[in-house]
């Protein structure tokens, strides 16, 4: 399997292009996809000087294998936002973000939603209104595999 690791470095400089792209929307709040969404979203909101950062919790992977269903839960209340940006590091097959996009939309019609990423795969279900970079291949991003804890051992790998 081809496979990315993305750096740190990588990141910066993807999220300073990820943040010109977005500048125009003025969005009210941002809505961070946890957990992938949420270095992300972290250095967006500092960017912006945006204190309006929620979460959103989705399990549809269970480290690198798709699970059968996608559980959303954690949904905050943003009936107050006009335009919420959603934040996530990739739309891989877009099961999860399609279903997340329907459970924002139905709760909140007077809220206007954009999507943010820096990867998509054409291949996806949902198309993202603001992405960096489209792949075909798996993405490690530095915040999966720069830290782990080996359970076997009880030790934290750096």
């Amino acid at each position: 399997m081809n496979k990315l690791y993305y750096s740190y470095e990588m990141c910066k400089n993807d999220t300073l292009k990820l943040l010109y792209l977005v500048k125009d929307f003025k969005a009210d709040a941002l809505l961070s996809i946890a957990r992938g969404g949420l270095t992300l979203s972290h250095l967006m909101a500092q960017a912006l000087n945006k204190r309006e950062l929620f979460t959103i919790n989705s399990i549809s992977y269970d480290r690198k294998n798709q699970k059968e269903s996608v559980e959303i839960f954690n949904i905050p209340d943003l009936s107050s936002y006009k335009r919420v940006l959603i934040i996530d590091d990739i739309v891989d097959s877009g099961k999860t973000m399609k279903t997340i996009l329907e459970i924002l939309n139905n709760k909140f019609p007077n809220t206007k939603f954009k999507l943010a990423t820096l990867f998509y795969k054409p291949t996806a279900l949902v198309k993202p209104d603001f992405y960096v970079k489209e792949t075909d291949i798996w993405i490690e991003f530095f915040w999966e595999v720069d830290v782990q804890i080996d359970e076997e051992n009880k030790e934290v790998k750096i």
